[in-house]
């Protein structure tokens, strides 16, 4: 079942809909914001029917990230779920001009929501060896690099891990 409505403190993340895949298709088209990402034919209908097909998956989660007055700000999904205990998040994306706080504000929700409402106990996740930023955001959380190949680093996290640090960060959520 997909969430409709997640509330955090300045921002929230609501279930994607069709209506959103010209803003995801412009982020995921902007050079500088796709260059760590796979890349994204700038094909309309393809992002339609993307999402189409999202809405039909019991084990996905595809959010849009919206300040309280519903503007859009970005993307984040979770995905690639192992044993109903493990997932994956990424398709992370903030626009330009969006408040300094919505990337650990919708990390957190995203955590938030997986371990506490969905019930994971752990997320594995890849970022690109290049987008340094993302890596130390990430590593500064906690999250244990595992791997690596030419193009990413592989890291997971516990939810133990989270609660590790989630004192230090709630002031984002409250």
């Amino acid at each position: 079942m997909h969430e409709k409505f997640i509330s955090g403190k300045t921002i929230n993340l609501r279930d994607v809909e069709v209506s959103d895949a010209e803003f995801i298709l412009r982020l995921r088209c902007d050079e500088d914001k796709s260059k760590f990402l796979h890349k994204t034919q700038n094909d309309l209908q393809k992002q339609i029917d993307y999402i189409k097909n999202y809405k039909t998956k019991e084990q996905e989660w595809y959010f849009i990230i919206e300040n309280k007055s519903g503007e859009q700000l970005g993307t984040v999904r979770i995905y690639d779920v192992k044993d109903n205990t493990d997932f994956c998040w990424g398709s992370w994306l903030i626009k330009n001009g969006a408040p300094t706080n919505t990337g650990i504000e919708s990390a957190l929700l995203i955590y938030e929501y997986a371990f506490y409402q969905l019930g994971f106990t752990k997320v594995h996740f890849d970022v690109r060896k290049d987008n340094l930023s993302v890596r130390k955001f990430h590593e500064r959380f906690g999250a244990q690099k595992v791997d690596e190949n030419d193009l990413d680093v592989f890291y997971t996290y516990s939810k133990e891990g989270y609660e590790n640090i989630r004192n230090k960060y709630l002031k984002f959520l409250k």
